[in-house]
């Protein structure tokens, strides 16, 4: 972490309460604020209803300029998607969102549009969020945006209303969790596997509705992308949302990104990045530490996700649980998974492989599952896609030959959107029961009615759908050296 005195106040604080603090506009009540927000994202799920609710109430957009819609999450992600959108498009959702958005002035990113995407990924990679930022969605998984160091949370229609007519809201002071993860990461080890490992180990309570910041000399390793996965993930722990404090690698990442300062701004602005970090002395209610260099690639095994462990690990025994609420949730698992205790993870038969989501659909994601597929193919009766986060990385894969990889492999190499992150988003893989998946949930049904998913990283899902189970995916990289896997590609 990077040395920090207090603040002039004299009191020493997180990155959180930094961000906080900055966006203060008045205390609205014993430990609540109301806080003014720099940017709205939503998308056509939710946002019809929000935007119809809005006029409806008399009210428009304070800063239309500060929101954007970006159509991503009932949307076809075939490539002839355009003109022929089939049964999973959400036609009136994306109709009532194109006309509201247009109605109101809010600019939106829709299939035509070559910047279209998921959510999470588009805002940042189109440098409309950055660091200290305060930035809302209603969608569960805007912490993702804490990757670049700032302060971002999903939120509801109702404030979702409040903020794009306002541009504040109230919420109550969050705990500061720190979350110290040391050690360099094994080969075959990435970003997800130490959240996934984190999460078993503490529970998916263990975040209790804190403000995450991850560090550590696993962390500033990481990639812009990883650290966004970290985040992402946040809200499975438990968590309000997640940050990683921004570094050099961090202004590396946004310069010349479309939304970004320029010229004598962005030098400013850099500057003022630069002290968005923790002080020395900042409180935390509780600090949580993760060595990266014991792990192994983790996989989940249940229907929740702290329902998971290693590779190596054997089906848990339910008479072991540490309690009676954990032996009850942990057999209504295995009941579900249609599982037996000690049966061992590796080589459980898979019907179908899933790249893609928020989670895990950036370049550097399809790099790590293209070097474990390069020159194999995926097991005969195994249905496999790769959905990229967004068209500009879908752009950056083929530009690289990664799509070559995928198709020649037996992926099916698709175009941007949520897909099979969750059912409602009408996609889902015809009569396949056990799927693993580079998505952030496992609950029951997330994936289809019946649907029994097992979340792990991109490089595992790659192996497993070449092995036709779950896989190691090390041997794969043991003998694959020539994908470049470094940090610094850019969609």
């Amino acid at each position: 972490m990077t040395p920090s005195t207090p603040t002039t106040t004299g009191v020493a604080q997180t990155l959180a309460s930094k961000i906080w603090q900055q966006h203060l506009v008045a205390e609205s009540g014993p430990e609540r604020s109301l806080l003014h927000i720099d940017r709205v994202f939503l998308h056509e799920r939710t946002g019809p209803a929000l935007l119809a609710g809005l006029a409806q109430a008399g009210r428009i957009p304070r800063h239309p300029q500060r929101v954007m819609g970006i159509t991503d999450h009932i949307v076809s992600t075939r490539a002839d998607r355009l003109t022929h959108p089939g049964p999973v498009f959400g036609e009136g959702f994306v109709r009532d969102f194109s006309a509201l958005t247009r109605a109101t002035g809010i600019e939106l990113i829709d299939l035509k549009d070559q910047r279209q995407g998921i959510v999470h990924v588009v805002s940042a990679e189109q440098g409309l969020v950055l660091p200290g930022m305060t930035v809302v969605c209603p969608d569960s998984h805007t912490g993702t945006l804490g990757g670049l160091g700032a302060l971002a949370w999903g939120i509801g229609s109702t404030e979702g209303e409040q903020a794009v007519a306002t541009h504040t809201l109230v919420r109550r002071r969050p705990r500061h969790i720190r979350v110290q993860m040391d050690g360099p990461l094994p080969i075959g080890v990435y970003a997800k596997d130490l959240m996934l490992a984190l999460i078993a180990r503490y529970g998916a309570r263990g975040g209790q509705d804190a403000a995450l910041e991850f560090c550590g000399s696993a962390v500033s390793d990481l990639d812009l992308e990883g650290r966004m996965t970290l985040c992402n993930m946040a809200v499975e722990f438990g968590a309000w949302t997640g940050l990683v404090a921004p570094d050099d690698r961090t202004i590396q990442w946004l310069a010349g990104r479309p939304g970004c300062p320029q010229g004598t701004d962005w030098d400013r602005a850099a500057k003022a990045w630069a002290l968005l970090v923790s002080d020395d002395a900042a409180p935390w209610d509780a600090q949580l530490q993760l060595r990266a260099r014991d792990l192994e690639p983790q996989v989940t095994w249940g229907t929740s996700v702290d329902m998971g462990g290693p590779l190596s690990q054997m089906v848990p025994d339910p008479t072991r649980a540490p309690d009676a609420q954990t032996r009850a949730a942990w057999e209504r698992a295995l009941t579900y998974m249609d599982l037996q205790a000690g049966t061992p993870l590796k080589g459980l038969p898979i019907e179908a492989a899933f790249i893609g989501s928020c989670t895990n659909s950036r370049l550097p994601d399809l790099r790590a599952a293209a070097a474990v597929l390069r020159g194999r193919k995926v097991a005969p009766g195994v249905k496999a896609w790769v959905v990229p986060g967004s068209m500009p990385v879908r752009a950056a894969a083929e530009a690289e030959g990664l799509h070559r990889i995928f198709e020649e492999a037996g992926f099916e190499w698709r175009a941007s959107g949520c897909s099979l992150c969750f059912y409602a988003g009408g996609e889902d893989l015809g009569p396949a029961r056990r799927i693993i998946s580079s998505t952030n949930r496992n609950f029951e049904g997330r994936q289809g009615p019946g649907v029994r998913t097992h979340l792990a990283s991109p490089a595992t899902v790659a192996a497993s759908a070449v092995a036709g189970c779950i896989a190691d995916p090390r041997p794969c990289l043991a003998t694959q050296r020539s994908i470049d896997l470094s940090p610094g590609g850019r969609a």
